[in-house]
């Protein structure tokens, strides 16, 4: 394969990334619209509309169908399930791990795995799987003609430094805050910048849907 090649892949992966992403903010928002009858941020980023969970799960789709042709809906449903319930999972898991919170917490629900993902979510990744390969997949063959262009590469890479920024600075800003609730006091000049930038206030504001772990 060619570098212009993979280059293209590359490009290819990041918009069905931001394209998954983007598709989950929207479902989140109308879950908690529903829930709570009225506005709740779902964002997963600082900066944006973006949940990159579910630009996770649809990149998971995405490889995994590449390599598995058959379509049969009853496979698809069930190889939808066990995909997204581990993707679910790990993703629940290394939040917690790294930043000491969790966005999503299924402890009460039956058949709940550890409170991270459970049977009916599972089946709600099941149903998304049949999303993809009916709405999703038939489409990456006109991204893929659409990725050729130089206009495109040039947008799609500018928006890529953006997310790059984006996914670090959120990082950081919630591991500083973990610290700030370990009493840990600013070491430098980046820890204070984060602290006066993204204090508790506007973290809690920005990722309403987080809960601490002890």
């Amino acid at each position: 394969m060619s570098k212009k090649s993979i280059f293209n892949e590359i490009v290819k992966i990041f918009i069905i990334f931001m394209i998954g992403s983007i598709i989950g903010y929207i479902v989140e928002m109308i879950v908690a619209l529903v829930q709570n009858g009225h506005f709740v941020s779902r964002q997963g980023l600082i900066y944006g509309p973006f949940t990159p969970v579910y630009g996770i799960g649809i990149l998971v789709y995405y490889i995994f169908f590449s390599i598995m042709k058959n379509r049969n809906k009853g496979i698809v449903f069930i190889s939808s399930m066990i995909l997204g319930g581990i993707t679910e999972y790990l993703c629940s898991y290394i939040q917690e791990k790294v930043f000491g919170t969790i966005s999503w917490d299924y402890s009460q629900w039956l058949f709940n795995i550890n409170g991270r993902t459970t049977l009916i979510h599972c089946t709600y990744w099941g149903f998304a799987g049949l999303l993809y390969i009916s709405y999703i997949e038939p489409i990456i063959p006109k991204i893929e003609e659409f990725v050729k262009s130089h206009k495109v590469k040039i947008m799609a890479s500018t928006v890529a430094v953006f997310m790059v920024f984006n996914i670090t600075i959120s990082s950081m800003a919630a591991i500083r805050q973990k610290e700030r609730l370990e009493n840990i006091p600013a070491e430098d000049g980046v820890d204070r910048f984060l602290d006066n930038m993204y204090p508790d206030e506007y973290m809690d504001e920005v990722f309403s849907n987080k809960k601490y772990v002890d």
